[in-house]
């Protein structure tokens, strides 16, 4: 009898030890704030048996309806197993017009940024002038000499025009504005030069995710436009989207990631306002179909399963393909790989493989809502990828909204 006890005592603290080691995790990966559609109330879709219940009692229906209303909601696991209290920010469901279409991108950054140092020949020796300074590759140059400088033009014009004089550099690195000061050197050619090289503007082909017919806001990439050789992302000065036209698709193969081939048509369709880590935003952009608004739906809303997106390719019809959601991750670690999705439609498979670049932005519908945008493909298996919530682009898109009524 005692051992039998003794055996059962050991079950029981093994389980408690589970139970506790799963609220724990889960507490950790759970977000500490949830925005919820008035009218509505929060709902975890996990495999875990998860309930919400108000903190503060019984809230009368006003709470939940009344956008800019929030209350705090405790979520347990069965038999009482407290996970962890959250707050829940009650909004109005915005209503927006599913992108799809491809967009030609032209970006000029804030500043110059450097993507190279080279060895001056001097005199039979070598010299690098911007690495003996402290410059490094990533570096944001805003200012030299105390002059603004935005072009590769800029940067040489001052450099050629300093007599051998030192150059005072005013540079931003990992978000911290430094000053160095550089020592050009006289090439064999006589020409001064500094031993760096700049990048000043990008262009490409995305996809717009979604536009806002009642802001004129439009929202697109589902992540930032980065630097080819530093990868970091490109601070933004001014910048355009114009029209495109696909003219072909190089088909994704497992290893070599496949791509939408355009060319721009000169068209200006909009003004580019923002390049962020969730996508790039602005205004005038719209999609060139008649289409109507669909519901933006919040994360929580999200769920493994059948779900669609919409991509244009050569054809130039803006067509809607099959795909499944395999994966849904709520936490807050990575705001822009919050799904995992796969393409099943053989239509689309038969074409492109999967997902390759250009699709980049390409809407991501469920249950008649917009719940996101495919962002990334994986290498090795082009019929996956991952995919962001719309409600992480949408949080950027309140920003411009703001920032483009204070400007008119």
């Amino acid at each position: 009898m005692r051992k039998q006890y003794q055996r059962f005592a050991k079950l029981l603290s093994l389980a408690i030890v589970a139970v506790q080691s799963v609220a724990l995790y889960t507490q950790a990966v759970l977000p500490d704030h949830y925005y919820v559609a008035a009218g509505e109330t929060l709902n975890i879709r996990s495999s875990l048996p998860i309930t919400t219940r108000s903190s503060q009692g019984s809230l009368p229906a006003e709470a939940y309806a009344a956008p800019g209303n929030s209350y705090n909601v405790n979520l347990k696991l069965p038999y009482g197993v407290e996970i962890k209290q959250v707050q829940v920010q009650v909004v109005d469901r915005e209503m927006v017009i599913p992108g799809g279409n491809p967009f030609g991108i032209k970006m000029f950054t804030e500043g110059v940024i450097v993507v190279g140092l080279s060895d001056i020949a001097s005199g039979g020796t070598s010299q690098n002038p911007a690495k003996e300074a402290g410059i490094k590759v990533g570096d944001i140059i805003t200012s030299m000499n105390g002059q603004s400088v935005q072009t590769n033009e800029d940067v040489g014009a001052v450099v050629s025009s300093c007599s051998g004089g030192k150059i005072s550099v005013e540079l931003e690195r990992s978000g911290e504005e430094m000053l160095l000061h550089l020592q050009p050197v006289r090439g064999d050619d006589g020409i001064y030069r500094a031993g760096i090289w700049v990048r000043d503007s990008s262009a490409g082909i995305g996809t717009m995710t979604y536009y806002n017919p009642t802001s004129n806001v439009f929202a697109g990439l589902g992540h930032a436009i980065c630097d080819v050789d530093t990868g970091d992302i490109m601070p933004l000065h001014s910048g355009e989207i114009v029209g495109v036209e696909i003219t072909g698709v190089n088909r994704g193969e497992s290893g070599s990631p496949g791509e939408l081939r355009g060319s721009f048509t000169g068209e200006h369709t909009g003004e580019l306002l923002i390049n962020s880590q969730v996508g790039i935003f602005g205004v005038g952009e719209r999609p060139l179909r008649n289409a109507k608004p669909v519901p933006l739906a919040m994360k929580y809303e999200v769920t493994e399963g059948p779900a669609s997106i919409l991509c244009t390719l050569d054809d130039g019809q803006t067509r809607e393909y099959t795909i499944s959601i395999e994966k849904v991750s709520i936490t807050e670690n990575n705001p822009t790989k919050n799904m995992v999705v796969r393409v099943t439609d053989p239509q689309l498979l038969a074409k492109t493989g999967g997902i390759v670049q250009g699709m980049s932005g390409s809407p991501i519908l469920q249950n008649g809502k917009l719940v996101g945008a495919v962002t990334h493909v994986f290498v090795n298996d082009p019929t996956r990828g991952y995919g962001i919530f719309a409600e992480n682009m949408e949080k950027m898109s309140k920003g411009v909204e703001n920032s483009h009524k204070n400007t008119r």
